[in-house]
């Protein structure tokens, strides 16, 4: 491939510009063959790379010169293969799995000009030299190859090796491939000596360059969201001062929006009062209140959504969110989260938006319908998630959301109806495929040799060679959780090589190919919803209760008049958390700064900040639940008598009783997450994201961002402190849903052994009075009737 001259790609950028049109990333001129693929993993920024240690090898020089656009900002990052690798921990390459890979994306507003793959590996000391080698591709084109010399063998080796950033497309493989030898003749690839391993070290280091855009909203939410771009999104918001209520929820649905296309790379929406961004943001501005660089912007008629770029900075895009008053900011912001699909051009007016039909409870779309059973297909988040191929095919998992409140504690499982293609093994009753639930082994199915012409579901000719099964499983209900993941493990047992010296026997390795059909099913209808709270794990996992409603329609946001930056973007944080949780955005949501409000709407409650006063009226001062709210921001702990480690809700509900009661003073930050009963209706809830200072908002919004110390948050109050959070299950227990009253016995029952051995005991004697009473009845009568005789 020829590389094309510097004046040419600026010509064409230019042109690009003077036409109006979105300059495409020309980080590859693409080779044939390598296509696009999603990027599972999230990656990591600004990362040191790893000290070199031992034998260090030379770099090989780069292929090509980078393609530099004078004054364009560069950016250089290093991805560890830990936040890239589809696996965490070392890649282990063998001889039947000889293949690792790292996947990374390319924003469509930035160019690889230069990429350098950093390897740590340890090839096993059993190798030959020489005959044993490692091959690099980059979407599925050769880069290089390091031959393992005898001086390597059983050491920790560093190997610096240049990408030719011309193959670098919008999503990207890179391949490594272990071809290992250990003896010349009569080999077994399944030999335990075949190894080699990837290094934690090891990572990819990048250098990317800005391209010039265009305003077009053609191709948005590019560039404010680009799903290349496997970091969490970090999307500043502006204001011209601190928002009002209608702002602020017009600004809470842009967030949820945005989180529910950032998914699982996390999301975070700060806020800035007047001020110029230093990245791609979203601007709020009416023509009465906007913010000082955009003084001189014409007044608008009507909702506005105009893309622009920063007045000194055109590598820097605007998304200015217009109106003449801040109800035309709402309307412009559901025209965003309903309507997006129609805009080009560098501005768009919103003439009008309908809800047709209304949403109903549980049906977001990132959750399994509890309606109606749900094909896999439903479910797949990729198109090649649930096929895999090799001589030892790796596991196929598949990811399944439920509502937290669903009530399966009396169910005798889940029906699911399993169809499976797999390539035929090569030994009679040797293979199997394994089936987990959330890293716990359910069932295993052997995998039969020949066609079964019963259990055969499909005859499509791009399956020739393959087997079909189908098999009903029924699932144990209680292993299950918000957030579950199945897996699906085909283990072949293969005949490689045999025999004995002077005599050997060698078998060329075939792929082994497996397929979870997409008409496979699991159901979950006919399934009540009824759950114990407070529990903050369903809230921090699924954003429940408000997500009972995808739209957040029967949910009120309580926030503060004249909310500091921090406090605006908890808020907007935590809509952009519940988006990506349920997959569509907080249409419904209301907002309100007044607490006559919170009172009298029948609504699941959500508060930002500290208590308001007018929540502390008489009728609420001896209520525990409130009490607790309140003292959580005061820094005052009512510790359980019994505090399980586990974020579980099998304890019970006797040892969340208040045993002692702490005050501390101190000047560090603290905040807190507090689940309680709303006191103004039973079936409603409040959640409180509280912290005594900016610092501890800060410390809040960290937490809630990161996946390890969110696992933390559960029971009624979780304490975030510097050192991670501390969750405490304390306070009276309240129930939400419907059970009708003898399930609800039962369930009483089955969660209180103490009240069932009573119950068995008042049952026993209520028995033994009515059978004493039958049996001196009956012989009353037979007295009776002797006496007349």
């Amino acid at each position: 491939m020829k590389r094309l001259p510097l004046t040419i790609l600026m010509a064409s950028a230019l042109m690009s510009l003077a036409m109006g049109s979105a300059v495409p990333a020309f980080s590859a001129p693409a080779p044939a063959g390598s296509g696009n693929q999603p990027v599972p993993a999230v990656s990591a920024d600004n990362m040191t790379p790893p000290a070199q240690t031992q034998a260090t090898l030379p770099v090989v020089a780069p292929a090509v010169d980078p393609m530099i656009i004078p004054g364009a900002p560069v950016r250089n990052i290093t991805l560890p293969f830990a936040d890239v690798a589809p696996t965490p921990g070392a890649i282990t390459l063998r001889g039947i799995q000889p293949n690792g890979q790292i996947e990374f994306g390319v924003r469509s507003d930035e160019v690889v000009t230069q990429a350098m793959l950093n390897l740590e590996f340890t090839p096993s000391p059993s190798l030959i030299p020489v005959q044993s080698h490692l091959k690099v591709y980059l979407n599925d084109q050769l880069m290089g190859v390091e031959v393992i010399d005898k001086d390597q063998l059983g050491k920790k080796n560093h190997l610096q090796m240049a990408i030719d950033p011309r193959y670098v497309t919008d999503f990207n493989r890179i391949r490594l491939e272990f071809i290992g030898h250990y003896q010349n003749v009569c080999e077994n690839p399944a030999n335990t000596t075949l190894w080699l391993e990837i290094g934690k070290g090891s990572s990819l280091s990048l250098q990317y360059q800005k391209l010039p855009l265009s305003n077009d909203l053609a191709h948005f939410p590019v560039p404010f969201f680009d799903a290349r771009d496997s970091r969490p999104l970090d999307l500043p918001m502006v204001f011209a001062a601190s928002p009002d209520a209608t702002q602020q929820q017009a600004a809470a649905i842009l967030a949820s929006w945005f989180g529910t296309k950032a998914q699982w790379r996390g999301q975070s929406f700060p806020a800035l009062y007047n001020q110029l961004p230093d990245s791609h943001a979203i601007v709020f501005a009416t023509n009465d209140k906007r913010p000082d660089f955009l003084k001189g912007l014409p007044p608008v008629k009507g909702p506005v959504v105009q893309m622009v770029s920063r007045p000194d900075n055109p590598y820097v895009k605007m998304l200015l969110i217009l109106g003449r008053d801040d109800k035309d900011l709402l309307t412009a912001v559901r025209g965003i989260a309903q309507g997006n699909i129609l805009f080009r051009g560098e501005t768009i007016g919103v003439d009008n938006v309908d809800q047709i039909q209304p949403r109903q409870p549980y049906d977001a779309p990132n959750w399994v319908r509890t309606d109606r059973p749900m094909n896999f297909g439903e479910l797949k988040q990729y198109a090649e998630q649930l096929q895999s191929d090799g001589i030892q095919p790796n596991p196929i998992t598949l990811n399944i959301n439920l509502p937290p409140d669903l009530f399966l504690i009396n169910s005798n499982g889940i029906d699911m109806r399993l169809k499976y293609r797999y390539t035929s093994p090569q030994l009679k009753n040797t293979s199997r495929l394994s089936i987990s639930l959330n890293n716990q082994f359910v069932q295993d199915l052997t995998l039969k040799t020949g066609h079964d012409q019963d259990s055969q579901l499909l005859r499509l000719s791009l399956l020739q060679g393959l087997l079909d099964g189908s098999k009903d499983l029924n699932i144990p209900a209680l292993k299950l959780g918000a957030v579950n993941q199945m897996r699906f493990d085909f283990d072949y047992t293969s005949l490689l090589a045999s025999g004995t010296e002077g005599r050997c026997e060698t078998y060329t390795t075939v792929p082994n190919h497996v397929v979870i059909d997409d008409s496979s099913t699991i159901d979950f209808s006919g399934y009540r919803h009824f759950m114990a709270m407070p529990d903050l794990r369903a809230f921090a996992n699924a954003g429940f209760p408000f997500s009972r409603m995808a739209d957040l329609s029967q949910t009120l946001v309580l926030v503060q008049p004249q909310p500091q930056p921090v406090q605006l973007t908890t808020l907007l944080n935590a809509m952009g958390n519940i988006g990506a949780l349920t997959g569509y955005p907080a249409l419904g949501v209301g907002l309100t700064e007044d607490t006559a409000k919170a009172k009298s709407t029948d609504a699941d409650l959500l508060v930002i900040g500290s208590l308001p006063e007018g929540l502390r009226d008489d009728s609420m001062r001896d209520d525990k639940k409130a009490n607790l709210l309140i003292t959580a921001a005061r820094d005052v702990v009512n510790t359980p008598i019994r505090q399980t480690p586990l974020p579980d809700n099998t304890s019970p509900a006797s040892d969340a009783q208040v045993d002692t009661r702490s005050q501390i003073t101190s000047q560090g930050p603290i905040a807190a997450v507090v689940g309680m009963q709303s006191p103004y209706f039973d079936q409603r809830s409040v959640v409180a994201l509280m912290a005594n200072s900016p610092k501890g908002f800060e410390m809040l919004n960290t937490s809630m961002q990161d996946t390890k110390q969110r696992a933390q948050v559960f029971g009624s109050v979780s304490v975030v402190r510097d050192s991670g959070v501390t969750s405490l299950r304390v306070g009276d227990t309240y129930y939400v849903g419907h059970l009708p009253w003898w399930e609800r016995v039962w369930n009483a029952l089955a969660t209180h052994p103490v009240l069932l051995a009573v119950m068995a005991v008042i049952v026993v004697l209520l028995a033994a009075i009515l059978l004493w009473t039958g049996l001196r009845s009956l012989a009353r009568r037979r007295l009776s009737d002797d006496d007349q005789e």
